[in-house]
């Protein structure tokens, strides 16, 4: 998951340099889904019970922190181990506590989940009950969009109204269609 400009080398000489004989690389957006990593998939389904996962960073395996955890508690279940080259996480050399490791970071995964979803509730309603921004375009104030009424009662083009008003033809042209169906 690099960048632009960024290059995946420093990171496979590194990988090599710890022994790894395979190694799977690309280059590509943090937003793209996780099905749509191709190399990611391959390396993915070529372990095998016993095998060993070695990636540079946790944040290889997944976009956000609940993918990594989800993804190294799938891979602890299959018998496969994983370490990274920061020295983060070793499976293999935590030994019988890694499970207990998996499930401290699962829990965690857990609760910053929890978090989120509260502050996202907490924050929506906030914005409701002072009438702030819950999202989307903000309204045309009423003395614009009578403004915009006035103008085109007056005969004034589309393109003459967007000059004076400074609002988007899209805009006007809206304005003007509510302003007819309340009429009709």
């Amino acid at each position: 998951m690099q960048t632009s400009g960024q290059t995946t080398e420093s990171q496979v000489a590194d990988l090599k340099k710890e022994g790894c004989c395979v190694v799977f690389q690309e280059t590509i957006s943090t937003t793209i889904k996780e099905k749509e990593r191709p190399q990611l998939m391959s390396a993915l389904s070529a372990l095998d019970e016993g095998d060993e996962l070695v990636v540079t960073k946790m944040d290889r395996l997944g976009r956000t922190q609940v993918e990594v955890v989800n993804r190294i508690h799938d891979l602890q279940q299959q018998g496969i181990h994983i370490r990274t080259l920061d020295g983060l996480i070793n499976t293999r050399g935590l030994g019988k506590f890694a499970p207990v490791l998996i499930g401290l970071l699962s829990g965690l995964a857990e609760v910053e989940r929890s978090l989120t979803r509260e502050r996202t509730i907490e924050s929506i309603q906030h914005r409701k009950d002072t009438g702030g921004n819950l999202g989307g375009r903000p309204r045309t104030s009423i003395a614009k969009e009578g403004l915009v009424l006035r103008l085109r009662n007056e005969g004034c083009s589309y393109r003459s109204i967007r000059e004076q008003t400074d609002l988007a033809v899209s805009t006007i042209r809206r304005i003007i269609v509510e302003q007819e169906a309340v009429a009709v």
